[in-house]
């Protein structure tokens, strides 16, 4: 009985332990919803993108994925994002869907515009890039490398022969 009064204890000091862990690690890397004011992007492409994904400017994080879903009208899909209330965007900024890397996550990049109109909560992204279908990409550079095996090349041409030397020359 004593054994597993005692056993109980330390495995309930293993779960706050982690739980304390858990909340500095989740607390201190920023992850979570960000505050502030939302903007709205229409993408052809999201693929690696979801609810919780980071909004990217210069490498910092300045927002979050709120929402996704499909546009009905024109079968985009419509990204809402939350931005940082101190972070102001140029109207004529635009964003793309970007990796961390070949096996890395995806996360939405910003590239500031030069307006001097900031964007408003509501606002729509113009200019939108988005992701990149890297196995087919791959795939259609492997495929692609070979040439076309179906194609008849004619042969290079024979070079001419060196016009021969006059008798009794001798080169």
């Amino acid at each position: 009985m004593q054994n597993g009064f005692v056993e109980t204890l330390i495995g309930a000091a293993v779960v706050v332990v982690a739980a304390v862990f858990f909340y500095y690690g989740w607390n201190t890397t920023g992850s979570g919803a960000v505050a502030g004011y939302e903007l709205v992007a229409k993408f052809d492409r999201v693929d690696g993108i979801s609810v919780g994904t980071d909004v990217r400017m210069s490498g910092i994080k300045i927002g979050t994925v709120t929402s996704q879903e499909l546009d009905q009208e024109t079968y985009r899909a419509l990204v809402r994002m939350n931005i940082k209330n101190d972070v102001l965007l140029p109207e004529d900024s635009s964003i793309k869907v970007a990796s961390e890397g070949l096996l890395g996550g995806a996360y939405l990049a910003v590239s500031p515009g030069g307006s001097d109109t900031m964007l408003v909560a509501g606002a729509e992204f113009e200019t939108t890039q988005g992701s990149i279908d890297f196995v087919g990409l791959l795939g259609q550079a492997i495929f692609s490398a070979g040439g076309d095996d179906k194609k008849e090349t004619a042969p290079a041409p024979m070079p001419e022969p060196a016009p021969a030397a006059p008798a009794g020359v001798t080169p």
